[in-house]
């Protein structure tokens, strides 16, 4: 077997995950500043706002799944002074993403109860099955330890610039161990925000550089990827 020094899955994958992933999360939450942060708080949010909470939740959604490129970016600057921090970070950052994604979906879920059954009886079942197992309570520690090992791992290896600025980023970084985890969760508490503050001066600026470096892209391939996007929602939405 031959392997090949390809970078998997590419600058701009990567350039685009590390701005768009912290900044579509902080405005999913900006969206719903008001709402109660917990259950049943933003089932009540919903029922008053449907479009409100859905955008919010969709964009919260779609910033969790764009970290994980951007988090095998910065493992990659890492692991070139400290590979087994960049391991053990991308690990279990990326193991939290996919909490984080499970989280979102069992929130639309609970939001389409409230449109099926009405708020009270969605209230209802909610609250009887909010502490049901499943297998991604393993991955909780893993939400909030993640941005810890990478901060420390970015901070060892000057990952994010050096000097007090680069500091500043790494401490950043780490903030976002505070994002509450769960189903049903606003995130609109100061600890919250400032996680997600730090996610984006952290990790945009890097994204920005990534995406400045290099050639850039053929015109063909950004209408291909332009067309894509919607294209993919149509076909989801008709099957």
């Amino acid at each position: 077997m031959t392997i090949t020094r390809m970078t998997i899955p590419g600058r701009w994958v990567e350039g685009a995950g590390l701005v768009l992933g912290p900044v579509l999360l902080l405005a999913g939450v900006l969206v719903r500043l008001g709402a109660d942060d917990f259950f049943p708080g933003q089932l009540a949010a919903y029922a008053a706002d449907p479009g409100r909470m859905a955008l919010s939740y969709s964009l919260y959604a779609a910033g969790a799944v764009l970290l994980w490129p951007a988090v095998t970016a910065l493992g990659r600057v890492i692991a070139v002074t400290h590979p087994a921090l960049a391991g053990w970070g991308v690990t279990l950052a990326v193991l939290g993403l996919f909490g984080r994604v499970f989280h979102a979906g069992v929130s639309h879920l609970a939001f389409q109860l409230v449109d099926a059954l009405g708020p009270a009886a969605a209230e209802r079942v909610v609250a009887g099955t909010y502490g049901a197992f499943h297998v991604f309570k393993a991955v909780n520690v893993c939400i909030m330890g993640g941005w810890v090992v990478l901060a420390v791992g970015a901070f060892r290896a000057g990952a994010l610039g050096a000097g007090p600025a680069g500091v500043v980023r790494c401490v950043a970084l780490a903030l976002a161990a505070g994002l509450p985890l769960g189903v049903l969760k606003g995130s609109s508490d100061p600890v919250a925000l400032a996680g997600l503050a730090g996610l984006v001066v952290a990790l945009v600026p890097m994204g920005v550089a990534v995406l400045r470096t290099g050639p850039a892209p053929r015109w063909w391939a950004l209408v291909l990827t332009f067309a894509l996007v919607p294209a993919a929602f149509l076909v989801g939405m008709a099957g």
